[in-house]
């Protein structure tokens, strides 16, 4: 969905039912600034464990999102559906082995976003039966209610979970469910977008470790090249299609496979 489409749907959204779409922005602010923050928190932390403490000293091991968050990176993860935060300050000399070292902590914030996006996802899946009578689910099948594509996940992220309190067993556990089903997405998001091998996302790092054993080097000219090549490709929707469409097919085969597990397929 591009920029000028989603900003029309939110207005549209906005003027028909107000309560339910602040209530989504809450949700979307929170998935957005915990999914960004934990991100950058666990490269700072894996590189001091690794013996530079240079994120640690300069604070980047805060829970304050405001020391995380990179404007243009955020704005585009709002719009787009993915983005970046500011990179966490890393000085390779004080690490013990820089091959191996530069690879954990390259590795660590999508470590982190994609296990939360499984534990999310897999409480999303277990809460599914507090929320709904067992003769909604055997009805339209618990994949329907869960999958972003489904009816029961449009009209919990909708906001119209009121108009359905009859098909319910429990309503509150809607707001639980509401949050856990985009912060998993969002982890999903950012972590997949990371993977890329382009600078100066984690995948570059990831890739130039792996396997080209540390080889390939870039002054600050070409990362700032790079970075300005990277959001091109986001804004004119060449690469969001495709991640899109990436993470939809990730994210439909967990569920299967969550689902497949729990017995409730």
């Amino acid at each position: 969905m591009g920029i000028l489409n989603r900003l029309q749907s939110w207005m549209q959204w906005f003027a028909s039912d107000p309560a339910g779409f602040i209530l989504y922005l809450l949700y979307f602010a929170a998935s957005v600034l915990l999914t960004l923050t934990l991100h950058e928190i666990a490269h700072g932390y894996v590189a001091w464990k690794c013996g530079d403490p240079t994120a640690k000293m300069l604070g980047r091991l805060s829970l304050d999102p405001r020391r995380h968050l990179d404007p243009l990176g955020t704005l585009c993860l709002v719009f787009l559906g993915f983005g970046w935060a500011k990179p966490v300050p890393v000085n390779p000399r004080n690490f013990q082995n820089y091959r191996r070292d530069d690879f954990l902590v390259s590795i660590a914030g999508i470590t982190v976003n994609l296990t939360l996006f499984l534990l999310s996802l897999a409480l999303a899946v277990g809460f599914n039966g507090l929320l709904w009578k067992p003769e909604v689910i055997s009805f339209y099948g618990a994949k329907e209610l869960l999958s972003s594509d489904g009816i029961g996940y449009a009209v919990l992220l909708g906001g119209a979970g009121a108009d359905n309190i009859d098909a319910m067993r429990y309503p509150w556990v809607q707001y639980i469910q509401r949050f856990l089903l985009m912060f998993s997405t969002m982890n999903l998001c950012v972590g997949i977008f990371n993977l890329l091998p382009i600078p100066p996302l984690d995948g570059f790092h990831i890739l130039n470790d792996v396997l080209l054993r540390g080889r390939l080097t870039l002054n600050q000219n070409m990362f700032q090249i790079t970075q300005v090549v990277l959001i091109a490709l986001c804004l004119t929707g060449a690469l969001t299609g495709i991640l899109s469409s990436v993470t939809g097919a990730v994210e439909d085969a967990v569920l299967n496979l969550m689902l497949a597990i729990a017995g409730r397929g």
